[in-house]
């Protein structure tokens, strides 16, 4: 495979929230601004491309949003695609697209812990998530702490801070 044919689109989600100094809270950027290109420098990762697609908690998407992220799927020139994604919804947007994406191999990850706030495991996923997108067969996958997940498995265990079967 060559490696030109990987994009990242970005929806928002933890991975790329920061710390809001004013209201001490975690925060999105609404213009489509992203961590990834940065994680990527960090990595030495310079062949995806990246391409923005929203900036949204995905505990605020709706049936549309996901609409939204099946287009953007089903646009890209891409084969191999990574999403970066919310960890409270993540699993919704994968049984979404199952199905839905032709031949192209989709990979869904995301954050528990903000990049901007360093100790974060967003490099860690993004990377597996890269790795997987590359390997995988064509369909719908998450990846998340080290783990391969099919679209009908992706599943978060808020009580231990993971993803599990």
């Amino acid at each position: 495979m060559s490696m030109e044919k990987l994009v990242i689109l970005t929806t928002g989600g933890t991975l790329d929230k920061d710390h809001d100094t004013f209201t001490e809270s975690l925060v999105l950027n609404t213009e489509n601004v992203t961590n990834v290109p940065e994680l990527l420098r960090v990595g030495k990762t310079h062949f995806p491309r990246v391409q923005p697609i929203m900036s949204l908690d995905s505990a605020d998407m709706t049936e549309d949003h996901r609409a939204h992220i099946l287009s953007a799927v089903k646009i890209v020139p891409e084969t191999h695609i990574v999403i970066t994604h919310g960890t409270s919804t993540m699993g919704e947007t994968a049984g979404f697209l199952d199905g839905k994406t032709g031949d192209k191999t989709v990979v869904l990850t995301g954050a528990l812990r903000p990049f901007a706030l360093g100790k974060s495991d967003a490099g860690f996923n993004v990377g597996g998530a890269v790795v997987a997108a590359q390997a995988l067969p064509a369909g719908v996958y998450a990846v998340m702490n080290g783990r391969i997940f099919k679209a009908g498995e992706v599943s978060k265990d808020v009580k231990s801070g993971r993803f599990d079967v």
